[in-house]
């Protein structure tokens, strides 16, 4: 077999990208429950964030995938024990099967990152003993259950209370985990009491070296075709380049070089994916999808790999004061056809029913056509429905111009449906 790289040009690797995160072509049907765990699995993470001015992105990750499904679907996943929650790329939603990779980061926390809770282990010991047995006699608690000490407040939101501090303490150490979510809300219980009986003993732990074998293999499966810092991001597992480092995978059979144009690091894929990589390069992983993504999707979530890969210069200004913002609070990035041609900031207003488009930014770049305008149209008709506020406002466009186009797409949409 062949040991020379395969070149894909930056169009053809951003193919590969978008087929292994499920954001090549629209869904062919309706989604299923099913589909979620099999979205989060070809992922391997789902980040959770809890702003909420459109869905919350977990879920809105799952919609740029799935299109309308049902939101409570996740949930009805975590609670039966399919997913279970730990910090990976940050807090996120996870497969079960790949909890033992997760297990090995619980027992080496001062090793992997976490030596705060390490410390805190040693000398908060009696406390974090005495929510054990809470939890043990009185069952799955929220940190809502537990209130400040009379004449105590908060001064924001890193100034937990004790409990809730043991909490996490103890949900990071693995000594608890999330059982379920009540409005967003996590309710903790012993780890005994929601973990599946397979998966209880250390017995079989794994290595470090494991561990970081898999994530780095993982990591490029999720992504297609990644360089070493990518890789290393993708689940905060390493540094800029992984260990083993990739070029040991390569010769070990596992990975295989690739060579992206423009792109001067050497790039990685699986060896499984040679052909799909072939196909890719020949240009027939054909790119037919237009959606709007979550600032935390997996595609995006690396800002470096964003504007190496899509020419995407992207920054989420939710935390930067308002006077300083350029685009918006939350915007989501447009994606159309394999590229990534803006940003909208949107709200849905889900009292009153209406989808405010309040700034829809195009990248100088981007050639407005009706093709275009139509298809970012039916992508913001299909997002406001699903969040239920089907009345789509639009204030504000760049360029101007685009605005009419698209409140004229809107309308005849809106129409089509009505009639339809």
């Amino acid at each position: 077999m062949s040991t020379q790289p395969i070149t894909l040009s930056i169009e053809h690797a951003r193919s590969v990208q978008l087929h292994s995160l499920g954001l090549l072509t629209p869904p062919a049907r309706l989604a299923r429950k099913a589909d979620v765990l099999k979205a989060i699995r070809a992922m391997h993470v789902l980040q959770i964030d809890t702003i909420s001015v459109v869905a919350r992105s977990p879920y809105f990750v799952l919609w740029s995938r799935l299109g309308h499904y049902d939101p409570g679907w996740l949930e009805a996943l975590l609670t039966e024990g399919a997913l279970f929650e730990y910090w990976a790329h940050a807090a996120c939603f996870l497969p079960i099967e790949d909890y033992p990779l997760y297990r090995f980061n619980m027992r080496n926390l001062a090793q992997t990152g976490s030596a705060r809770t390490a410390e805190r282990l040693r000398t908060e010991r009696k406390a974090l003993q005495e929510m054990i047995a809470h939890v043990r006699e009185q069952g799955p608690v929220r940190t809502l259950d537990f209130e400040r000490p009379e004449g105590e407040r908060g001064n924001g939101w890193w100034d937990w209370k004790p409990q809730k501090r043991h909490l996490e303490t103890l949900f990071t150490a693995g000594e608890i985990m999330v059982a379920r979510r009540e409005q967003f809300h996590r309710v903790y219980d012993l780890r005994e009491r929601v973990l599946p009986a397979h998966l209880h003993g250390d017995g079989q732990a794994h290595t470090r070296e494991h561990v970081e074998r898999a994530w780095t293999l993982k990591a490029v499966g999720a992504m297609g075709v990644a360089t070493g810092r990518w890789l290393g991001d993708y689940f905060r597992h390493a540094g800029r380049v992984p260990t083993p480092h990739p070029d040991a995978l390569v010769a070990s059979g596992e990975l295989i070089r690739v060579n992206i144009e423009g792109i001067a690091a050497p790039a990685y894929a699986l060896a499984a994916e040679r052909a799909r990589l072939r196909k890719a390069a020949k240009g027939e992983l054909i790119a037919t999808q237009t959606t709007l993504l979550s600032p935390f999707d997996p595609l995006v979530w690396d800002r470096e790999r964003a504007l190496a890969m899509f020419d995407f210069d992207y920054r989420i200004e939710c935390y930067t004061p308002e006077a300083k913002r350029k685009y918006g609070y939350f915007t989501l990035p447009i994606l159309h056809r394999g590229e990534i041609i803006g940003r909208v900031d949107a709200k849905a207003h889900r009292r009153d029913g209406i989808f405010e488009i309040r700034n829809c930014v195009l990248e100088p770049r981007v050639k407005v056509s009706e093709t275009l305008t139509q298809e970012v149209a039916q992508a913001f008709v299909r997002c406001a429905q699903w969040h239920a506020t089907p009345k789509i406002i639009v204030t504000a466009t760049v360029p101007r111009g685009f605005a009419l186009g698209l409140r004229k797409a809107i309308r005849s949409l809106k129409i089509i449906e009505e009639n339809g």
